[in-house]
């Protein structure tokens, strides 16, 4: 039995979302991934949701999304999504401005229809997905589903730890992958597109920092993407690999940050929220029904790694990290 979502509603949510390609099959190749790039912008602006930053694997994708509070959506906003998103001269764009022209309003069953599908973490990947699956099966010749199964969700503290930490461990998604040794390198990416000069992508970065120009955020995103991507410090010397921090972390040496930016880690995408103790608790009071009654209290630290600040809602105890 599945179990319900965790979304937090009447407030400004962010959520890491991971979705799979059926089989672990490597489709979201080249121009697969390039479409999906296309789509997913199209999406988060119809929507009217921002992307944090995302990657785009060849088996699977991170997108880091922030949900708006109250998508209060004017009937002009509306009309121009509708007309960017299918075509000024589409159907829906003709009976919305007909009834702009007539009344001065949206027909209340149009909008309410329309609305619905904005500031819902849910129906955005639903939509993104089956147009994203309609257009590749279209193009390949294939049939039948392409997504392994729904996605996984991370409700993020909307603060600049968790969230620089979540933006971070997606942006070297690549690096750990081996495809590259440097995030910026690699095309389907926020912030190698941030770096190709996507004004959206930089934004998406900026949003978690105290700079509101590229020219200091980025330089400074950088700088703890190019330590967590394998550079220790000033130095440069470059840091354990992977098979020896794992071996660190068994005989129970302490790691560091950068370190463990190079492993896979549940706790980043399994956690179900991620953030300060007070946040996690915040959001276990008002879902404590969903828990058994033995269970005290939400925050849960991260078990073995150095992030002293970020709590989680699962205490994950099996394969944590690979």
């Amino acid at each position: 039995m599945r179990t319900a979502r965790i979304k937090l509603r009447g407030r400004t949510a962010v959520y890491h979302c991971i979705s799979r390609i059926v089989g672990g099959q490597f489709l979201l190749e080249d121009c697969g991934q390039e479409k999906f790039r296309q789509l997913l912008w199209q999406q988060a602006q119809f929507c009217g949701l921002q992307i944090v930053t995302y990657c785009l694997m060849p088996n699977h994708v991170h997108l880091l999304v922030r949900v708006p509070a109250h998508p209060e959506v004017p009937d002009r906003e509306l009309l121009r999504r509708v007309e960017r998103f299918y075509g000024p001269k589409s159907p829906l764009a003709k009976l919305l401005r007909q009834g702009l022209q007539r009344s001065g309003r949206i027909p209340a069953d149009l909008r309410a229809g329309l609305v619905a599908r904005m500031g819902d973490i849910s129906v955005f990947m639903k939509e993104l997905k089956q147009r994203f699956s309609r257009w590749y099966n279209k193009q390949t010749g294939r049939y039948g589903t392409l997504w392994a199964e729904r996605f996984k969700s991370l409700l993020v503290e909307d603060q600049p730890d968790p969230l620089g930490t979540v933006a971070a461990y997606i942006d070297l998604n690549p690096v750990r992958a081996g495809g590259v040794e440097d995030p910026k390198d690699y095309r389907f990416c926020g912030y190698g597109e941030a770096m190709g000069g996507n004004r959206r992508a930089r934004e998406g970065i900026l949003s978690f920092q105290e700079a509101r120009d590229w020219r200091t955020g980025g330089l400074r995103y950088r700088q703890e993407l190019w330590v967590r991507a394998g550079r220790a410090g000033r130095s440069g010397k470059v840091v354990l690999d992977p098979e020896r921090i794992r071996r660190a972390l068994a005989r129970g040496a302490q790691i560091s940050r950068p370190e463990a930016l190079r492993l896979r880690i549940r706790y980043l995408s399994d956690g179900v929220v991620l953030g300060s103790q007070g946040y996690v608790n915040e959001v276990f009071a008002k879902f404590r029904d969903r828990f058994g009654p033995r269970r005290k209290s939400g925050a849960r630290r991260l078990r073995g790694l150095p992030f002293p600040g970020l709590f989680t809602l699962r205490d994950l105890r099996v394969s944590v990290i690979s």
